[in-house]
């Protein structure tokens, strides 16, 4: 294994020494200022990183779609356009559904470029701009299966798709509408107020009530807490550690002590628009003292309290 590791990594260095970078750029260029769809088609082993090439332009901004050659021929190449582009993924540049293809990709009107390794193959001749991509060999020591050709060429897609998601401007937030599945999305999209207990579950008590009244309501809503409230606005908050620490100073003296004389009158309390993430990062930001819930306040008033529970639920961690 080991000399295959060194005889990959010499046959990619040498990829990257004889690629014509300015060739590249043209190429880049070109797709950057295409006004319609990125259209990748290939056959095999071609095919298949030509998906996952479109694929990563999906994600990073660029409009792309894939197209095998065989479903354009029959019937899919409605989706192609004037206003297109088609990057074709072929090695030897000889792959006959692509060649039979090409003759109607460009009665189409779309601008083709092939991307291949043989800048003189057919499919290089009947495309409108070549990219070519250096090769010695390829890793399989006959020299059939693809491994070398097709690291060469996902490496020339991702370098375009990142290329165009810099030029674009694609940023971090944009990429997280992209993938609200993924924990990126999650923690660049998840907000206080989509974890937020509300309304009836939340936890609520006056000022005046006895700790022996509201020992119900914070076992009931089971939150940790209760946030003392009036008229709406909160007045401070009673945790499950301040009831521990009240019972063991004072025992029962205290159940009968009204909560503004045993809550905490300045809670850390956090917006309903800020992300969950942050709310998590407010939680721990102090080490010595960490918090497991925050009331959230809006416009003064109390409506809502999340918990560090909720958000690690959520796989923000």
């Amino acid at each position: 294994m080991q000399a295959l590791f060194t005889a990959f990594r010499s046959s990619l260095e040498q990829f990257f020494d004889a690629l014509d970078v300015e060739g590249a750029q043209i190429v880049f260029e070109k797709i950057r200022a295409c006004t319609g769809t990125i259209v990748l088609s290939g056959v095999g082993k071609s095919g298949l990183i030509a998906q996952k090439i479109a694929a990563t332009f999906v994600s990073t901004g660029t409009k792309a779609l894939f197209l095998h050659p065989l479903d354009a021929l029959h019937g899919n190449l409605g989706a192609l356009s004037g206003s297109d582009l088609f990057l074709a993924f072929s090695k030897s540049g000889e792959s006959e559904e692509l060649l039979a293809l090409m003759p109607h990709v460009r009665k189409k009107g779309a601008f083709t470029i092939s991307v291949v390794s043989n800048a003189s193959s057919r499919l290089a001749k009947l495309s409108d701009l070549i990219a070519k991509l250096p090769l010695q060999k390829e890793l399989c020591p006959y020299g059939l299966a693809p491994t070398t050709s097709t690291a060469s060429q996902l490496i020339f897609g991702d370098c375009l798709a990142i290329a165009l998601m810099e030029a674009r401007a694609f940023s971090a937030a944009d990429f997280a509408e992209n993938h609200p599945g993924g924990l990126l999305g999650r923690k660049m999209m998840l907000k206080v107020s989509d974890l937020m207990i509300s309304g009836q579950d939340l936890p609520l008590c006056a000022p005046e009530d006895l700790l022996l009244n509201v020992l119900h309501e914070l076992s009931k809503k089971r939150c940790g807490c209760v946030l003392v409230v009036r008229d709406k606005v909160l007045q401070g908050i009673f945790t499950d550690g301040d009831l521990r620490r009240a019972i063991h100073a004072k025992a029962e003296d205290s159940l009968q002590r009204p909560m503004i004389d045993l809550m905490n009158p300045f809670p850390r309390v956090i917006s309903p628009d800020i992300l969950a993430l942050a709310a998590l990062q407010s939680m721990e930001s102090d080490s010595h003292h960490l918090i497991a819930v925050l009331p959230v306040v809006a416009k003064g008033k109390i409506i809502g309290l999340i918990r560090m529970h909720d958000i690690l639920q959520a796989g923000l961690r």
